[in-house]
């Protein structure tokens, strides 16, 4: 774990902290890193400042880089002179060839400095990438690169590579945004004499539409993930098929088996396809392949958030079966559960207990909870399967369809309209509530 915070401008610590806060969520631990040390320490790039000046200084001396004292106004104005001769906006190399007596009296001045490659004029570059093969670029189309900046900090061309060598980096893999600035990146190399690792730019990632991925395509930060109710190992399942693949088949996969099975040779240079609809089928795999301790565990903190108040594991429990199968997102559990932690009266419109069945039929509805309600007060066994037995004939009895007839009892003992398996959940609420919560309805009525 390395942090590269030598862009000052744009650096937030609480962004940072983030970042690390999601990565342990999604249970990717590191080895190294700024919370616990290591080999290579210090971990934050900002802290390592003076080893990027050095590395910067010695390739000045070996005159693979100069300083440049050109002001931010010539830069804008050199920038807009091929602007508008249509050319590429790059810099004109003009310190390259200061002479000593110029840069002698340049640094006289005082003026900020930074330092910049020195790009070879002519030839061409090849850069190795695994999965792309070498890429050749012309080292006409390249720049004199900013490598230190006036601040002191370098930049993240400098930073990355020098520190991707001492912390003993086998393998950089990044978006394929980056490909253009391999070329940059295996000059470095070159210049220092180190053996580059191995580089391989993976493909991006698109929306079903295959525009770029934004929010309306439902990439988020990792965190909003997390509350919204999904589980580390459906998103890391999810994340670990976007653009690489076991097979042709497989689409649950374990860490361990990604672990075991992953070979770089599967990564795709295709754009991959950030599809949600997806990701919430697999996380509500991952969901009803919990145990019902796991499930509960993991549904509490959403539970409590819903109900306002602590949640007691031993009154969750038997809940868990009739909502394991039934949901796709953990943060769903609060809506189709508060119910049972409920106290006192439900809040439910009329409407919402009569349905479009009993919307004109008020009494009718009356009666046939009053029906209920006298059915169920006289059962012993109260048990899913004698409670289905005892309200279930009440519907041919009156008339009616079963859904009918359980729609309306469904309302009344839960306030909702769709909920858990009827019977069972009335099993778990018990005798009282139920009572209770039917004469509560009729009331209303």
């Amino acid at each position: 774990m390395r942090i590269e915070d030598t862009d000052r401008a744009r650096f937030v610590k609480e962004s940072v902290d983030t970042q690390m806060e999601a990565l342990r969520w999604l249970g990717l631990d590191w080895d190294e890193g700024p919370d616990i040390g290591g080999p290579h320490a210090p971990y934050v790039q900002s802290e390592r400042v003076e080893i990027f000046q050095e590395h910067a200084e010695r390739l000045v001396e070996s005159d693979w880089a100069y300083r440049c004292y050109c002001s931010p106004e010539r830069l804008d104005r050199v920038r807009k002179e091929l602007q508008a001769k249509k050319q590429p906006p790059r810099y004109d190399r003009y310190c390259r060839s200061l002479t000593l007596t110029e840069r002698t009296e340049a640094e006289a001045s005082g003026v900020a400095t930074v330092v910049r490659f020195k790009t070879p004029l002519d030839g061409e570059t090849v850069t190795a990438d695994a999965l792309r093969g070498n890429v050749t670029f012309q080292n006409d189309t390249l720049d004199d690169f900013v490598i230190l900046k006036s601040d002191g900090f370098p930049t993240y061309h400098l930073a990355a590579m020098v520190d991707d060598h001492l912390m003993e980096i086998t393998h950089v893999l990044r978006g394929e945004e980056w490909l253009s600035s391999a070329p940059r990146h295996q000059l470095l190399y070159e210049a220092f004499g180190w053996e580059p690792p191995v580089f391989a730019h993976l493909s991006r990632i698109l929306g079903p539409d295959k525009a770029k991925l934004s929010k309306r395509h439902g990439a988020h930060s990792v965190l909003h993930y997390r509350e919204r109710g999904y589980v580390p190992d459906a998103v890391i399942n999810f994340l670990g098929l976007l653009g690489w693949s076991l097979d042709d088949k497989t689409e649950i996969i374990s860490r361990d088996e990604f672990v075991s099975h992953f070979d770089l040779s599967r990564a795709l240079t295709n754009p991959a396809i950030f599809n949600a609809e997806k990701l919430d089928w697999m996380n509500g795999m991952y969901i009803r392949a919990m145990s019902p301790d796991e499930f509960g565990e993991a549904a509490r903190p959403f539970l409590e958030e819903a109900v306002g108040r602590p949640v007691d594991m031993d009154r969750l429990l038997p809940i868990m079966p009739l909502l394991q199968e039934r949901v796709k997102l953990l943060s769903e559990i609060g809506g189709m559960a508060d119910f049972f932690f409920t106290e006192g009266d439900l809040e439910y419109e009329v409407s919402t207990l009569l349905g479009k069945f009993f919307a004109d039929r008020p009494a009718d509805a009356a009666h046939a909870l009053n029906r209920v309600a006298e059915s169920v007060d006289g059962v012993a066994n109260w048990e899913h399967e004698t409670l289905e037995a005892a309200i279930r004939p009440i519907a041919e009895e009156l008339g009616l369809k079963a859904g009918q007839l359980f729609g309306l009892v469904r309302v009344a003992v839960t306030g909702k309209s769709a909920a858990p398996p009827l019977f069972e959940t009335m099993a778990v609420l018990g005798h009282d509530v139920v009572g209770e919560r039917l004469q509560f309805a009729l009331t209303k009525l």
